[in-house]
């Protein structure tokens, strides 16, 4: 039996074996510590990788997708392309009757006139002064429900006559209307040439982009109609083919499309644009008008024997309508049909402008010939003062508003009187036209103002050729301004079936990125408020000019070193920059944030938290994050910071933090941008 060692020694030996087991429970407890801490590194190392792993697999898959989309939009256009003339063959043909107007107006909607005066209830009346009071509301009411009665019939009067007018107007149209289908029926040539031309101009059948000029004459003997029309240039085939991600590269390369197929898809358009426009002045003719149609396709382009601009005929036919009659179309190769059943010309090298004799031309009919179109497009910049306004005019009452211009002289400075007929929105709209090529002043705008306020107008639109600066844009916010750039105005005219354009044909495209090294500057924040991010390219502390202010209204410097691109993954706005395809003389670049006022006009930027610029290379790497201050209540425009250049031609980046609380207006003023 053993027994337990006493004395000092035994006392002695259990505190060392106790110590013992503490040191081996602290080396334990350690270990498991290190362990833990090995552990949390490991799954913090994997869940990193993964992280990275994934967000090289979505960006992977944002370019693939990016290719893939591009890809599509080519296949596309080139679908479109190959299946002009079976589109345009299902669409309904132009009837005349399409023309008429029904004899129908607004209903009469007296709105709140109609409501009559609510009569008080004598329940609602107590208290020793409450029959007085009673008989005081009821005269009352019974006054306003005879003023009510009065206006109604007023109101009701006007309406009618209104209304009276209105039909007059309808049925004088629809007059104009029938007499068109006898004077086409007669083969009033005046008339024919004009209808046919407008069937072209009126079909749907044509794809954005084609142009629609038509020189015509009328054959009244023979019942033929001679007309020159212009077809689309080889640049409608699109040179490339598709579009490739490379990975190992991290760019994008576009597939050409091979030359021979180019060349042979042209052919085609050109001989389905010619099929298509005959077979629309046949379906339109109802009245017996064609017996014959001789078309000659034109297109245009620079002679590069001369370098001047010039129209070639690349097809040319002949058809009568029992022939065309013949044929389906939907079914027919169009090369093919134009050539062999039709016995049409088509060059043999269109791209290469190689010409074919036409059959028969206008001037060969005899008497006037009609030219729709005014041939090629006239340039805004250079066009006769008086002759610009009366465009931007025509512009205003194709968009359904009355519009005049007015005298030269005593006009306060109104070159276009508009009118809104909307009860509701429209009213009276001065209009003043600048044909500018440089930026136009604030002050224009200022002024512009002014004459809205001297003539009591609802409106205020200044049109010009060139754009406007930030300081413009600030001032006419929040007052009835707008403001209608070049660009702007040109599409606008296009989309009205109007035409012009800037400067001469094949002029200098907008400035492209750089073609060096760039960087993207993607920027990050929490909060729901929306915010446009803005940069001016400055020397000190002023902006170069306004083209150097990069925002909504002007996406890019005229260099193209500076501009504002889809934001990648995880950002919410980004702006490229070449920092070596600066200007030498700039010597920082700023960045700055403002509450949109049209997503957000109550907003201020306290929302705008935990923010930061991602700086990311030309594949969309992330470099660096650069924390920027958070926005604080009342403001709502903030100076993010600035990128400096230093001497030795490096950048740094500087916090800014300054706040403004009137906006993007107030400050881009402390950086010289005119404000009004």
């Amino acid at each position: 039996m053993g027994r337990r060692s006493g004395g000092l020694i035994g006392i002695w030996a259990e505190q060392q074996r106790v110590a013992q087991r503490q040191r081996e429970g602290q080396q334990q407890a350690v270990l498991r510590q290190q362990r833990e801490a090995e552990r949390q590194q490991r799954a913090y190392e994997r869940d990193v990788s993964r992280m990275q792993r994934e967000q090289r697999a979505a960006y992977r898959r944002h370019r693939d997708a990016d290719a893939l989309r591009r890809t599509r939009e080519i296949d596309d256009r080139v679908a479109v392309l190959e299946g002009l003339l079976a589109a345009g063959c299902r669409a309904p043909a132009f009837r005349m009757e399409s023309l008429r107007r029904a004899e129908e107006v607004e209903p009469f909607a007296p709105g709140a006139l109609a409501q009559p005066v609510p009569v008080p209830d004598q329940r609602h009346y107590s208290g020793r002064d409450g029959r007085a009071r009673f008989e005081r509301d009821w005269y009352a009411a019974q006054a306003a429900e005879a003023r009510r009665l009065e206006s109604l019939a007023a109101y009701r009067r006007e309406y009618d006559a209104w209304a009276a007018r209105r039909i007059d107007e309808i049925r004088e149209y629809n007059r104009g209307v029938a007499g068109t289908g006898e004077a086409l029926a007669r083969g009033d040539v005046g008339t024919v040439v004009d209808y046919f031309s407008a069937v072209l101009f009126a079909s749907g059948g044509w794809p954005d982009g084609f142009p629609r000029e038509v020189s015509a004459a009328y054959d009244r003997g023979g019942r033929g109609f001679v007309l020159d029309w212009d077809l689309p240039g080889y640049e409608v085939v699109p040179e490339t083919k598709g579009v490739k991600y490379l990975p190992s590269t991290d760019q994008e390369k576009e597939v050409a499309r091979p030359v021979t197929q180019r060349r042979a898809l042209y052919r085609r358009v050109l001989a389905q644009s010619v099929l298509l426009a005959v077979r629309e002045l046949f379906a339109a003719d109802r009245f017996g008008a064609l017996e014959s149609v001789a078309l000659n396709g034109y297109v245009g382009g620079v002679d590069p024997a001369t370098g001047l601009a010039s129209r070639v005929c690349v097809a040319s036919v002949v058809v009568g309508r029992q022939d065309f009659d013949r044929l389906n179309l939907e079914l027919v190769a169009a090369v093919d049909c134009l050539t062999g059943a039709l016995a049409g010309r088509l060059s043999s090298k269109p791209e290469e402008r190689v010409a074919v004799a036409p059959f028969r031309t206008p001037d060969q009919v005899g008497g006037d010939v009609v030219v729709q179109g005014d041939g090629e497009e006239p340039d805004l910049l250079s066009m006769d003062p008086i002759a610009f306004e009366g465009l931007v005019a025509e512009l205003f009452r194709a968009r359904g508003l009355q519009a005049v211009t007015t005298r030269r002289s005593n006009d306060g400075g109104v070159d276009v009187d508009a009118l809104d007929p909307d009860p509701i929105s429209g009213g009276s709209i001065v209009v003043q036209v600048k044909r500018y090529r440089n930026t136009v002043p604030p002050s224009a705008v200022r002024d512009l103002f002014g004459t809205v306020q001297g003539a009591g107008a609802n409106k205020g639109v200044l049109v010009t050729t060139s754009k406007f600066g930030p300081g413009s844009y600030a001032f006419a916010e929040g007052k009835p301004l707008t403001l209608i750039s070049g660009n702007e105005l040109v599409d606008l005219l296009r989309r009205h079936g109007l035409r012009g354009r800037l400067g001469a044909p094949g002029a200098a495209p907008a400035p492209s990125p750089p073609s060096g090294d760039f960087n993207l500057l993607g920027m990050v924040w929490r909060g729901s408020v929306a915010l446009d991010v803005c940069a001016l390219v400055c020397e000190g502390g002023r902006v170069l000019g306004d083209e150097w202010f990069v925002f909504y209204n002007n996406p890019s410097t005229p260099d193209g070193s500076v501009a504002a691109v889809t934001a990648s993954p995880g950002d919410r706005a980004a702006v490229r920059v070449g920092f070596d395809a600066l200007p030498a003389r700039a010597d920082r670049l700023v960045l700055v944030a403002a509450v949109d006022p049209e997503a957000d006009p109550d907003a201020d930027l306290r929302g705008f938290t935990e923010a930061g610029i991602r700086l990311r290379d030309a594949s969309g790497g992330e470099l660096e994050r650069l924390d920027v201050s958070d926005g604080r209540p009342g403001e709502t425009a903030l100076v993010l910071g600035s990128f400096r250049r230093r001497a030795g031609g490096d950048w740094d980046f500087v916090v800014g933090g300054k706040g403004y609380a009137g906006g993007l207006g107030e400050l881009v003023g402390d950086f010289g941008v005119e404000v009004g």
